[in-house]
């Protein structure tokens, strides 16, 4: 299984960048697909995910109302748009695939399968 992040670089504040993740070796149609992030010197937080069973999507508070997280199963990918980003947003963002298809799993790091490498997201003042 691999889990290819491209899309991140340098961004200014209140600009806009676009992750997309591939999947492959999966059963992408299975499989909930998350965003998380990790700044320097903290933990691994989440941001969003995309349940497979119903599409529904969840974020944290501190993205909701800027970032959209959608998925394409007929080219295995989920893409995360991230517009009015802040300083605060810098960080390695990872993707990541899980089983299950409830939220009440699905914003833990724990419940997921496989992880992509990561791609660094640089916000400016």
């Amino acid at each position: 299984v691999q889990l290819q992040a491209s899309g991140g670089g340098l961004a200014q504040a209140g600009g806009s960048l676009r992750l997309s993740c591939e999947a492959s070796g999966l059963r992408f149609s299975l499989y909930s697909m998350g965003w998380f992030r990790q700044a320097p010197g903290k933990e691994r937080e989440f941001v969003a995910v995309i349940s497979y069973r119903d599409r529904k999507t969840y974020y944290s508070d501190s993205v909701k109302a800027r970032f959209t997280i959608s998925r394409d199963n007929a080219k295995s990918t989920v893409s995360l748009q991230m517009n009015s980003l802040k300083p605060e947003d810098t960080a390695v963002y990872y993707c990541a695939a899980s089983p299950y298809y409830d939220y009440s799993r699905l914003s833990s790091a724990y419940t997921y399968d496989y992880w992509g490498q990561g791609t660094l997201v640089t916000v400016s003042s």
